[in-house]
């Protein structure tokens, strides 16, 4: 009989992206089953994935609502525990999140196995919490930010997980941009309106200079405002929300302007796709910034932080970008190196090797 397996989500693509990846890894070989919260579902195809719903309350300082909030977080921990022992789950995989504390309290009580998974350079407040009773962590660096020295035997290193996809893609092998420039632009499952704001100058002085396609992510408020501005400026453009298949997209570009979500970071760098980073200022506890940090110190990339951005700033620095050709090539290289060893089967078979041993 196979092992059972369940995999805790919710929240954002940040999330539930993982969460996915880690279960396409493993459904071959265990029964998998996959538990979100109602946020969580815009991001699962309902026909792929056999999942439930399991709601977890934020919890409120705010004292008439607290007791709310109270009894909603309990009822989630019952409705958790029913869901273990009905289903028999012998391992817990949390991705992270307030979301999964309730699963991850109940595993503990039920002693079901616990892996955690933190993709940021900064340790998850969730993941922290949990961390001393997890079997392992599965991590992309042995260098995370605030991560208790006396648990570091638990850190088990994987390469950054990819959807499948990701892996039939014909990677950007060019070494240089030349005058064509298909610059791709996405805020992570978040959105980033400042994207679609501050772009729009540095835009019109490139497409001046060079031969420009534009890869947009944005929401449907600005999708409206961003086409009519293209279509004035005569730039060939392409608008795409989170939801869409990014793959449509990015393997097209030669250059990105990115948040630092990690999915994102570890999908350009896989890619060979340089990119400058411009970090969410308020991520929880700076975990973008730090994640650029980790690529930009791997030389895959460049940062610009929010604080020091404006029209001015943004234009001068991709113009550098695009002019300096060997800080191009450098980096790419060291995308290509970075990720060379990065296959769906390695990541598979260490998946399954680690949750068989323990």
């Amino acid at each position: 009989m196979k092992k059972k397996i369940l995999i805790s989500t919710g929240g954002s693509g940040g999330h539930v992206i993982p969460a996915t990846i880690f279960y396409e890894q493993l459904e071959n070989e265990f029964d998998v089953f996959l538990v979100t919260d109602k946020r969580g579902c815009r991001f699962l195809n309902l026909e792929k994935y056999k999942f439930t719903v399991i709601n977890t309350p934020k919890l409120t300082t705010n004292l008439f609502l607290l007791p709310l909030n109270l009894f909603s977080l309990f009822f989630s921990i019952i409705k958790s525990l029913i869901f273990l022992k009905k289903n028999k789950i012998e391992v817990l995989i949390s991705t992270g999140g307030y979301m999964s504390l309730p699963l991850c309290l109940t595993a503990k009580i039920l002693s079901i196995k616990i892996y955690l998974f933190e993709p940021n350079m900064v340790l998850g407040r969730a993941n922290s919490i949990f961390l001393r009773y997890a079997k392992k962590i599965f991590c992309y660096s042995n260098e995370i930010i605030n991560f208790p020295k006396r648990y570091l035997s638990k850190i088990l290193l994987i390469d950054s997980l990819l959807r499948k996809e990701f892996y039939s893609i014909t990677r950007n092998e060019k070494s240089e941009i030349n005058n064509q420039i298909n610059l791709l632009v996405i805020g992570g499952s978040q959105g980033a309106e400042l994207f679609d704001n501050k772009l729009k100058k540095p835009i019109i002085s490139l497409s001046k200079k060079y031969k420009l396609n534009i890869y947009q992510q944005t929401n449907p408020i600005n999708k409206k405002n961003l086409e009519d501005f293209y279509n004035q400026n005569n730039i060939s453009y392409k608008l795409f929300n989170f939801e869409e298949n990014i793959l449509k997209f990015i393997s097209n570009a030669n250059l990105c302007i990115t948040r630092a979500g990690a999915s994102t970071l570890s999908e350009l760098t896989f890619l060979n796709i340089p990119y400058l980073s411009i970090p969410y200022p308020l991520a929880k506890d700076d975990h973008q910034f730090q994640n650029a940090l980790f690529y930009k110190n791997k030389n895959c990339c460049w940062i610009l932080k929010q604080d020091d951005l404006n029209e001015g700033v943004l234009e001068n620095n991709l113009i550098n970008i695009i002019q300096n050709k060997h800080d191009y090539l450098s980096k790419k290289m060291s995308m290509r190196s970075f990720s060379f060893k990065n296959t769906w089967n390695n990541t598979n078979q260490k998946l399954i090797s680690v949750i068989n041993e323990n």
